[in-house]
């Protein structure tokens, strides 16, 4: 009976896998080293696919290349540049350059000239006559004709015009074209890419010359263009300059001696009278005067008319009145009266010549306004001629030189090298091929280490005791049976199997794993059905009865009953539940197979009892302790612990419980439950078999070399 579980086999393996968080670089290899066929088939493949693509199913195609230097430091013959500007130099400029060499102008030009659009490379719309269609176009084809049918006409769809056609072609000439500026430096290249490697070179080298000759076809064109308005400028500064020297002809002619030194006469003339109108002014003013002092002293005495008058004779003509000469007064009052009418006189005199003056300065000053006027208007029109005359002379010379250069541009660039006949340069089967088999390589251990990762089942005892924390007692191989009855007769025909070998190797790791007490009682059971631990039972019983014990195998499975497939002369014999049931003695219920030498108790069709009830009931112990007291060993075959409950119950009249885990099948996740299972009602597990393991799959998987029954050196000891 089982022992009471202690508490480290109850806890699950602690550190079962180290250092989880870092990669295993040894372990990354083994992985890949394992998986080296899948690896090197996807090499396979992909180089396979690489030549393919490289040799087969890709067009070739040809690169051509012209260089190309632009003249940037060489002068023009003629000093015109202001009238064509020519190439500058810059970084800016080379790449407009660059451009102008692939633009829609220039291409279309090459188009016209090599009569491009009756290439089928570049006109999609020239029926290839090297294209031949395959199966799968051919029947999308016929089954499109026959969806339209009678529709075809009418919904077929119209070709694009002329102009779109045209620029269609243009743009797949373009895209035939690379250019490409050389560092520090002003040479470029023009490379053509096309399957013909001579048209690629015809292609390369007529471009270049077209864009060299275009250079001087758009100089001559802006040549003549400037000529043609420097002409029409010319014209229309003659006739302005004609018109200018007419109007300072017709102006000289209206205004005589009209020149700055007459306009000076006439200023300085005028400034003269006015300064003597204004000293006859000031002499007018003293006349006014004198002659008011004479008015007022004409009712006075003689002192006052003396003193108004002061003149001499005057003067001498009041001593003969003071000296009371006869006839004094009359002379003395006769000369006051003269005296006053001679004032009066002057003072008429200067009104006179002041009004003359006047006159005169008047005149002086519209007669030098006027001259000053028209000397303005003729130094105004004598500049205009002259500004006309420099321009009428400047562009005069521009005409002869822009006419002269019409004959002699020469072009900005010229061709340092011709392409020659196109190299190859698509496909590159051996970049192809080596970016293949790279390719191929990281693809093969892409699915290497991705199914190494999705992987979840068990392929060595090393990871299943890895995993669990528990020993694994043995491994046993795939037997070569096609039926049930045929693995009875592998197990009597092949005692020098790696089977056997495995289920000897098996009970002798059971039988040592209690020294004190070895298990008399041993029970298999697995996660799921069909992991091989019926074919384990059998195998394990009939192995121990080859020590001279009595042994009996029991079919615990009772729901589903898989014995009588083994043993076909089991049929009609009493089993498991008529012993539990008291109504058949265990000698009476046990068959004997041939040759086997062990007793079979099978599993009987249940009633409505329970089976877990039953496994758990006085009477099944009754019947292992019976068991116990006639054979050596016994050996169940329990149902799956994660299906049902029953090798739980079972497990608790055992000494061993054999934990049967399938090779590559069953889950990391289930064998962890079905181990819980035990655990959680305190049996332990005595240890894990892993069954059914595949010798070519280990092989395959890389796991040959490593474990003796698979080994190349372990093969030649078994008898298989």
């Amino acid at each position: 009976m089982q022992k009471p579980v202690s508490p480290l086999d109850a806890q699950p393996a602690v550190g079962r896998r180290e250092d989880e968080d870092e990669i295993d670089l040894l372990g990354l290899a083994r992985t890949l080293w394992r998986g080296k066929h899948w690896i090197a088939l996807c090499a396979t493949l992909a180089l396979s696919y690489g030549w393919y693509k490289a040799n087969v199913a890709s067009t070739a195609l040809f690169t051509a290349t012209a260089e190309m230097a632009l003249e940037v430091d060489s002068a023009p013959v003629l000093d015109i540049n202001a009238v064509v500007s020519g190439f500058s130099g810059d970084e800016a400029s080379i790449n407009t350059e660059m451009a102008i060499v692939r633009s829609g102008d220039l291409i279309g030009r090459l188009v016209d000239e090599l009569h491009l659009e009756q290439d089928p490379e570049f006109n999609a719309y020239l029926p290839d006559p090297d294209y031949s269609p395959g199966l799968i176009t051919r029947l999308r084809g016929t089954i499109s004709e026959a969806l339209r049918g009678s529709e075809q006409d009418e919904g077929a769809e119209s070709l694009p015009s002329p102009q779109e056609q045209r620029q269609e072609l243009i743009d797949a000439v373009r895209g035939a074209f690379e250019t490409e500026s050389s560092w520090d430096t002003y040479v470029f290249s023009i490379s053509a890419t096309t399957t013909d490697p001579v048209k690629s070179q015809l292609l390369a080298n007529t471009l270049a010359e077209l864009y060299r000759d275009d250079q001087i076809r758009l100089k001559v064109q802006a040549t003549e263009r400037a000529a043609t308005w420097l002409s029409g400028r010319v014209g229309e500064l003659r006739a302005e300059l004609d018109e200018r020297q007419n109007e300072i002809s017709d102006l000289r002619a209206r205004s005589a001696l009209v020149s700055a030194e007459s306009l000076q006469a006439l200023n300085a003339q005028a400034i003269e009278l006015r300064t003597t109108l204004q000293q006859v002014q000031g002499q007018l003013v003293q006349i006014d005067e004198r002659a008011a002092e004479l008015r007022a002293a004409a009712s006075g005495d003689t002192e006052a008319k003396l003193a108004a008058a002061d003149d001499g004779q005057l003067e001498a003509a009041a001593a003969e009145l003071a000296a009371s000469e006869p006839g004094a007064q009359i002379r003395f009052d006769r000369r006051y009266s003269q005296l006053l009418l001679q004032t009066e006189a002057e003072r008429e005199r200067a009104q006179k010549q002041i009004e003359e003056l006047q006159r005169t300065v008047e005149d002086l000053s519209g007669q030098f306004e006027g001259q000053s006027a028209d000397f303005q208007a003729l130094q105004q029109l004598e500049q205009e001629a002259e500004a006309t005359q420099v321009l009428y002379e400047t562009f005069l010379n521009r005409l002869k030189e822009t006419t002269v250069q019409e004959s002699i541009h020469e072009s900005d660039s010229r061709i340092l090298t011709e392409a020659r006949v196109g190299e190859q340069v698509a496909p590159r089967s051996s970049r192809i091929m080596a970016m293949a088999l790279l390719l191929g390589l990281l693809l093969g251990a892409g699915i290497v280490l991705l199914r190494e990762f999705l992987q979840n089942t068990i392929r060595t005892a090393e990871d299943l005791e890895q995993h669990t924390g528990r020993t694994v007692l043995g491994q046993f191989p795939r037997i070569p049976a096609r039926s049930r009855p045929d693995t009875i007769e592998y197990l009597l025909n092949k005692p020098t199997s790696a089977a056997a070998e495995a289920i000897r190797n098996l009970r002798t790791s059971l039988l040592l794993s209690n020294v004190d007490r070895p298990p008399q009682v041993i029970m298999a059971t697995s996660s799921v059905p069909n992991e091989g631990k019926t074919t384990l039972t059998i195998a394990l019983a009939q192995n121990l009865a080859g020590l001279n014990k009595r042994v009996l195998l029991i079919e615990g499975d009772i729901r589903r009953r898989t014995f009588q497939a083994y043993f076909s002369q089991a049929k009609g014999q009493h089993g498991l539940l008529s012993v539990i049931a008291g109504r058949s003695a265990l000698s009476e219920a046990v068959v004997r197979p041939d040759n086997l030498g062990i007793d079979v108790l099978l599993g009987e069709e249940r009633s409505a009892i329970n089976a877990a009830d039953l496994f758990s009931s006085e009477s099944f112990k009754r019947l292992i302790e019976m068991a116990r007291a006639q054979y050596d060993y016994i050996v169940i075959d329990t149902p799956p612990v994660l299906v049902v409950p029953d090798a739980r119950v079972i497990a608790q009249q055992t000494d061993a419980v054999i934990y049967v885990v399938h090779w590559d099948h069953t889950t990391k996740s289930q064998v962890e439950e079905g181990l819980r299972q035990f655990r959680s009602v305190n049996l332990p597990v005595t240890g894990l078999v892993l069954s059914r393991v595949d010798p070519k799959g280990m092989k395959r998987y890389g796991y040959g070399g490593r474990y003796g029954a698979y080994s190349r050196y372990g093969r030649s000891y078994y008898d298989n």
